[in-house]
């Protein structure tokens, strides 16, 4: 990258017309052939699927039928869920784009007892499988034995881990692994790809780095082997990449993640920049992923970069609170780290958490705890982890951000994958270089996609004005936009290069590609999604100028090339491309909001884009929305439906642009809650320091007789109830009960807390809070901290708000 700030020549109607001082020509060479993706390196299993599809892999990409493949895969624990909510859950996760559901078999959740297995209820693994091949959604299984997963040793159960050493080769661990793996072969059975289902990848182990005796790469293969005399046969075997890993070249693929903070860190302020946000072009690990050992060599992840695929598992798309540590994230630290990361080269983009939970009831607690000798502090039950998806469905506003990114690698990810990531001149001396501009291009050939990021959580970025970008190519160098743009503190985004809009190149645009719909005789609508805050720019060949027509906007011939601006954002067609025989194509040019609602899916047994600022998935052929508080529905849909639909309420039918309106309101409910005081706090102890990270320790149980406790009555008819209870407390813990059963818990953070009024039962229910003391070597984001004022510990109850569900079920 050259950087340049002097006076720059502007090229209008193909002279030099003028010059622009100020302006930052940002240069990338994209010019060297594209690696070749290696063959033959990876030991999979079976690929083939009954109906002749195939699953591959090479050592750059996945391939799906010959063809390159990235999918976005969200995890989900079925354990940690109620059962009759997963076939809901998981259609939502397909609407937000997600392909692949991960999810961990805890082995604790089904054999807390040796020899009593339990597949039932919300640990029926069978069940969840089959929904999600129903919604449509790929499955990778992470079997362990040892997930981490912040449950209690890791997943292993009590009297495995008090009767033998476990995570090597030793005998007897080795026949109850045997044990495990046979129960879980059973309940696949069936369900895995080679048999026509959708199990696609296991995951064994985790974090796993071991190397003494018995343990070492040489686990790792046993793990496999016994895994595969289990029945589970699949394409793909994957370890976890970070903290030096160790495995046999060749035998599994590694994945990776980041995380936008380190709850497991012991630090009480703010931590300095993360390497998440910094793109990489020479390694793959997006520094500490919280691994529970650590390694004594290089890891075979970090030899094998040239031979496998850089695909993800734990990009955190929220984050856990630990006792210690309880950093709240927003919606752009998460959506902020995808165009760096596929800038870096990820071609799996893998979620931890997508969607949150809540510890199942066990004979004890299942919940990582310094008590049972782990390295973090956690909740009993909350598993909340402030996910896309929350525990009871609710949607949060990252997702929203994410999915315009979803839509983008499962209409274009065939296009991406191949693409070689290219390094400026100049990057970043470090992730705490915050005034270097963040950027990157993949390319192959003469096309490219262009990724820039200009946030860091919780560290303000200085506006990068007047920028252009220089793209070098083999055949060409393409700059732009013609007018320079400045990229404000918190801007991220992906510009297409030269790009194939069925058979017309765009040379480039100044937003971001979301989908492409295929209408056959109707044509073709690709859908792009404004920038925030930089004008809409699109440039074509000179020659295209006869075909195109924007109303509205303006075209210009400029260098060589057709430049239209003036473009207003919205659901108008922005630019219609008409060719002799040939079906036109659209380019619709979404504002960042309406690109945020956008959701696509089967609807009246056609792909159809539907814009609503409320939550919607699709089944059975319709819609399903959901509205947390507001009783108003506002949709749009296109292509338009052929008849009117039907609903639960009356549909109002409109035009918006190009898209058919629909409107309806269902009665408004205003359901309340009633609190009293049951008990005052009593002194709290100090906070203890000490455990495996020397750190601030969770209370012992006999604390919490200091925490003071409130009476909650919720409206008649709990149980019937649809309505999300949110406790709005200040203190250290809070716990929920009814009776003397636990129902969820919270750290306190100044992220709400919410909790499903249909799961409290009925009577009354007793909410504790422990005090929060001033003096705690805890941390709290300052936006989120009490001002204690002089009056320490804090115990307070502010308000329990009750927020009515409204949903709405269209058919076509």
């Amino acid at each position: 990258m050259h950087l340049s700030v002097k006076c720059l020549p502007l090229l209008v109607a193909g002279t030099f017309a003028s010059t622009a001082c100020g302006q930052a020509l940002l240069h990338i060479d994209a010019s060297a052939p594209a690696r070749a993706p290696l063959e033959n390196q990876l030991q999979m299993g079976a690929t083939v699927s009954p109906s002749g599809e195939r699953i591959g892999a090479n050592s750059q990409y996945l391939t799906r039928n010959g063809k390159p493949w990235m999918p976005v895969m969200g995890e989900f624990h079925y354990s940690r869920t109620p059962a009759d909510e997963w076939e809901a859950e998981l259609r939502k996760m397909k609407a937000a784009g997600i392909d692949v559901v991960a999810t961990y078999i805890m082995w604790n959740h089904h054999e807390e007892r040796q020899g009593i297995y339990v597949w039932n209820g919300q640990r029926d693994l069978r069940r969840f499988v089959q929904l999600a091949a129903s919604a449509g959604l790929d499955v990778v299984v992470r079997i362990g034995p040892w997930v981490h997963a912040e449950v209690r040793y890791g997943g292993i159960p009590d009297w495995v881990v008090g009767a033998m050493p476990t995570r090597g080769d030793d005998p007897q661990y080795l026949r109850q692994v045997a044990g495990l793996y046979g129960q879980i072969g059973r309940q696949l059975k069936g369900l895995l790809w080679k048999d026509g289902g959708r199990v696609i990848g296991v995951q064994i182990e985790n974090e796993y780095n071991l190397n003494g005796p018995g343990e070492g790469a040489g686990h790792i293969s046993t793990l496999k082997r016994m895994a595969r005399a289990a029945g589970l046969d699949v394409p793909l075997y994957t370890v976890t990449g970070w903290e030096q890993t160790v495995y046999r070249s060749g035998e599994v693929t590694p994945v990776f993640g980041g995380y936008p903070d380190e709850p497991w860190a012991r630090a009480t302020g703010e931590l300095p920049p993360k390497e998440t946000y910094a793109f990489r072009f020479d390694s793959r690990v997006s520094g500490d992923l919280g691994a529970q050992t650590k390694a004594s060599a290089r890891g075979t992840a970090d030899t094998d970069i040239d031979k496998t695929p850089f695909l993800g598992a734990e990009y955190g798309a929220g984050l856990p609170f630990m006792y210690r540590r309880r950093p709240v994230v927003s919606s752009d630290d998460i959506a902020s780290m995808l165009p760096v990361q596929l800038g870096s080269g990820v071609n799996l983009v893998g979620y931890y958490m997508f969607h949150g939970g809540r510890n199942p009831a066990g004979m004890t607690t299942l919940e990582e705890s310094t008590l049972t000798g782990g390295y973090n502090d956690t909740p009993m039950i909350s598993y909340d982890f402030q996910a896309p998806l929350g525990p009871d469905g609710q949607q949060r506003p990252v997702l929203t951000r994410l999915r315009p990114f979803h839509l983008f690698m499962r209409d274009f990810g065939e296009r991406l994958a191949p693409m070689t990531v290219r390094k400026p001149d100049v990057v970043p001396t470090g992730p705490d270089d915050l005034k270097t501009p963040r950027f990157s291009v993949r390319s192959q050939g003469d096309s490219a996609f262009l990724f820039v990021s200009n946030h860091v959580r919780q560290y303000p970025m200085p506006v990068q004005r007047q920028v252009r970008f220089s793209v070098k190519l083999p055949a060409q160098t393409v700059e732009f936009p013609r007018q320079p743009v400045d990229l404000a503190d918190g801007s991220y985004f992906i510009w297409p290069v030269n790009m194939d809009l069925d058979g017309t190149r765009l040379a480039y645009a100044t937003a971001q590609p979301v989908a492409r719909l295929d209408n056959g005789k109707a044509g073709v609508v690709y859908v792009f999604a404004a920038s925030a805050g930089i004008p809409v720019e699109l440039g074509f060949a000179a020659a295209a100028a006869s075909s195109l027509t924007a109303p509205g906007a303006r075209i210009a011939q400029d260098g060589g090339k057709t430049v239209i601006d003036g473009i207003t954002p919205g659901t108008q067609a922005a630019v219609t491309i008409r060719r002799d025989g040939k079906p036109p194509v659209t380019l619709l040019v979404l504002t960042p909001e309406q690109s945020e609602q956008l959701a696509i899916g089967q609807l009246a047994g056609q792909r159809r884009l539907v814009i609503g600022a409320q939550q919607t998935w699709f089944a059975d052929g319709g819609l399903r929305m959901r509205s947390d508080g507001n009783p108003a529905f506002r949709f749009a849909v296109y292509p338009a439906l052929a008849r009117m639909p039907k609903a639960d309420m009356p549909l109002h039918a409109g035009q918006d642009g190009m898209f058919q309106s629909f409107a309806a309101t269902l009665p408004a409910r205003s359901p309340e809650a009633t609190f009293k005081p049951v008990r005052a706090a009593r002194p709290a102890r100090p906070v203890m320091i000490g455990g495996l990270a020397n750190a601030a320790l969770q209370p012992l149980p006999e604390s919490f007789s200091a925490a003071a406790a409130w009476s909650i009555d919720l409206p008649r008819d709990t149980n019937r109830l649809d309505a999300l209870v949110e406790l709005d407390f200040v203190g250290d813990i809070g716990r929920l009960f009814n009776g003397t059963r636990m129902l969820d818990d919270w750290y306190y953070s100044g992220y709400g807390w919410q909790f499903a009024a249909r799961h409290a039962g009925s009577g009354p229910l007793t909410l504790s809070v422990l005090p929060l003391r001033a003096d705690a070597p805890v941390y709290i984001p300052k936006e989120g901290r009490p001002d204690f004022g002089g009056k320490e510990p804090i115990a307070e109850l502010r308000a329990v708000r009750v927020t009515p569900i409204y949903r709405l079920d269209v058919k076509p």
